[in-house]
């Protein structure tokens, strides 16, 4: 058996702390019959091992939970009105009702919380796996996750950033030079990458892959950040519209930003696509429910959730870790985008020469 899922048994701290089982249970249960040294020495032991009352029957038994775990460090609002994870969650259900199992799924509101929350249901085994989603660069669950006694879990990341855990991952790098192709194919010169936190993996990779692509044509890459929200998307595009030198088009990291984006676009006297571009990303049903419909760089998100949820099942069941490729995000052209215009202004008549790269 996989030693990432032994249960901590009162065997186990019996052995380590010196004692026999019922000197443990005498300590762990606050009963006479051992000394108050000893009983110090157990609960210590105890706490190391990480060992919980709240799971002693459970860990006594050595039982399955039969639940695996999904912790999510978001605005709960953002949740109410991005689509991402609730498709993602849909996918995961798919494979855990078919083998019986549940799911815990814990909202928090930082990174820190996230670690704590992954402590407390390894102190108390409430869940037999997690799976990791918004890795950071430099993220304490993963360090977390290969100690000794860790639950198993599955990194729902790029597979440079799994460490020896599992990962399932997608080409992000690809999917954004493929964007960026299309855009440049079109004559677009000023493209701006408008995306959410910086710290996370996928975002760096994204970056990364934009600067390169634009970099290689002699374009000048610009990077705007926001924290997904509509209300930011609509933000950031209103300043680099009204800028000095605007771009000709915009690609989103979501889809409630791009969607936010055709609304300024529309009040500042800008039609999508002649005059601005947009692209979204995760391509989620809003993108074909607008007006124009959105070009997004799209997969098919719950099947990367039950794609998740299969391997963790797996190593669950003791599989060793190892990395698997998702379906790479393909680029699916709606009515959002279109050749780069020649002329453009803002609320006025006169239309300007427009150009935001190197000039001939």
């Amino acid at each position: 058996m996989d030693q990432r899922r032994r249960r901590i048994t009162i065997s186990d701290i019996a052995e380590q702390a010196g004692v026999s089982i019922a000197g443990v249970s005498y300590a762990l249960n606050g009963r006479r019959g051992v000394s108050d040294d000893t009983r110090q020495r157990v609960l210590r032991v105890a706490a190391e091992l990480g060992w919980s009352p709240t799971s002693a029957a459970r860990s006594l038994a050595g039982a399955d939970t039969e639940t695996i775990g999904l912790v999510l460090a978001r605005d709960p609002r953002l949740l109410g009105t991005e689509s991402y994870f609730m498709q993602f969650v849909a996918g995961v259900e798919t494979v855990l009702a078919d083998r019986g199992y549940g799911l815990l799924l814990q909202v928090v509101t930082t990174n820190d919380d996230d670690v704590a929350t992954m402590n407390k249901w390894r102190a108390s085994r409430r869940v037999d796996g997690v799976l990791l989603v918004d890795l950071l660069e430099e993220d304490g669950r993963i360090e977390l996750s290969t100690r000794e006694g860790a639950l198993p879990a599955v990194v729902v990341a790029d597979r440079s950033i799994a460490g020896p855990l599992a990962s399932v991952w997608t080409d992000d790098a690809s999917s954004m030079r493929d964007a960026v192709d299309y855009l440049a194919g079109l004559g677009h010169t000023g493209i701006v990458r408008v995306t959410g936190f910086e710290g996370f993996a996928y975002t760096s990779i994204r970056d990364a892959a934009f600067v390169e692509a634009m970099s290689s044509r002699g374009l000048t890459p610009a990077i705007l950040r926001t924290d997904y929200t509509p209300d930011a998307g609509a933000q950031v595009t209103r300043q680099a519209l009204a800028g000095a030198s605007p771009p000709s088009a915009l690609i989103f990291d979501n889809d409630v930003m791009a969607v936010a984006a055709l609304g300024i676009a529309a009040e500042m006297g800008l039609r999508v696509p002649d005059d601005l571009s947009v692209i979204a990303w995760d391509d989620s049903p809003l993108c074909e429910y607008v007006y124009p419909k959105l070009t997004a760089v799209g997969h098919d998100v719950m099947a990367l959730g039950a794609h998740a949820a299969s391997r963790l099942l797996e190593v669950i069941a003791g599989a060793p870790p190892a990395s698997h490729q998702d379906a790479t995000p393909r680029l699916r052209v709606r009515a959002s985008t279109g050749p780069a215009p020649i002329r453009r202004a803002i609320g006025t008549a006169d239309r300007e020469p427009y150009t935001n790269g190197p000039r001939a």
